[in-house]
């Protein structure tokens, strides 16, 4: 079993084995077609690396998971896990989306627009589009803020911050409906995804030429600054911190006993996954907590995903 080392003291290699970067969607691509391409060029950077000894035989890159679909044409925050990280993308489903779009008025704006806006932050009612990939049922999501930033005429800029599984393009539709000049949604660019934001977006270019510099040059800098450890991707997750022989357990699939766990939330502070780490910091199982980590025993973290 192999506890990994701190995130801070992983190598190139490890980061692209077991790391995330936050890339900014261009428009055009499918996420599946991106997450395709950014697998490849870290799995022949690796294996150029490998081939130079300068890289361990053991790492890979055998997939690429991207935190959340964008349709082809939406631009924006597109978190990538790379190598095993790609076992934690359930995690982004514990966080909240933001998102600016241009609303695209048939008629000009109202001018109790922000009024008509502000009446769907909250619980809203909604039933996924026909093209959607989940079951057309109606469901309720949460609207956090809505905000109008801009509004020329026909169209207003609204920046959105809601519940996963939001669906923007049907939420442009019925404020329109609402405003009574009927709406459609213009451009969309998603910019954040907890616990990623817009300010440290990476372009596909820079991703390919980090690669390149680090295998021409032998200089992992700018590599190290837009690849982080895949830990970077769970500090929005409540933490739990167990003992290494605790983790061994988990790596054979037991689940975290209260003798192993050296520190935890209070699991009536908890409402969801926790993510379970060795005293450095290194991330070892995604669970949910089931029993009190002051107990002399029993089980306190029912396992969701091993990550050694």
């Amino acid at each position: 079993m192999m506890v990994r080392s701190a995130p801070g003291d992983r190598s190139p290699a490890e980061l692209l084995a077991f790391g995330v970067v936050n890339l900014d969607k261009p428009p055009g691509p499918s996420a599946h077609q991106v997450a395709a391409w950014v697998r490849d060029a870290a799995s022949d950077a690796l294996a150029d690396a490998q081939a130079d000894e300068r890289a361990r035989d053991d790492l890979d890159v055998e997939g690429a998971a991207h935190a959340g679909t964008l349709d082809p044409k939406v631009t924006g925050c597109l978190p990538m896990l790379l190598g095993d990280a790609t076992r934690v993308a359930q995690a982004f489903g514990e966080g909240q989306k933001e998102y600016v779009s241009v609303l695209e008025l048939h008629a000009d704006a109202p001018s109790d627009l922000e009024a008509v806006v502000g009446e769907f932050e909250g619980e809203i009612y909604q039933k996924p589009p026909r093209k959607s990939a989940v079951s057309r049922r109606l469901r309720t999501r949460e609207i956090f803020d809505l905000d109008v930033l801009e509004v020329e005429q026909r169209r207003a800029l609204l920046r959105v911050r809601c519940e996963p599984g939001t669906y923007i393009r049907k939420l442009c539709h019925d404020v329109g409906l609402a405003a009574g000049t009927g709406a459609h949604m213009g451009h969309l660019r998603r910019t954040a995804t907890t616990p990623f934001d817009d300010t440290t977006l990476v372009t596909l270019h820079e991703f390919v030429d980090a690669l390149h510099f680090w295998l021409a040059n032998d200089d992992e800098g700018p590599l190290r600054d837009l690849v982080h450890p895949a830990e970077r991707a769970l500090t929005h997750l409540p933490s739990v911190t167990i003992a290494p022989s605790a983790a061994e357990s988990v790596a054979d699939g037991a689940p975290v006993y209260a003798p192993g766990v050296i520190d935890a939330p209070d699991p009536d502070d908890v409402d969801g996954i926790v993510a379970c780490y060795t005293p450095n910091d290194a991330v070892v199982c995604l669970g949910r907590l089931v029993g009190d980590p002051d107990a002399d025993s029993g089980e306190v973290v029912a396992l969701e995903r091993v990550l050694v």
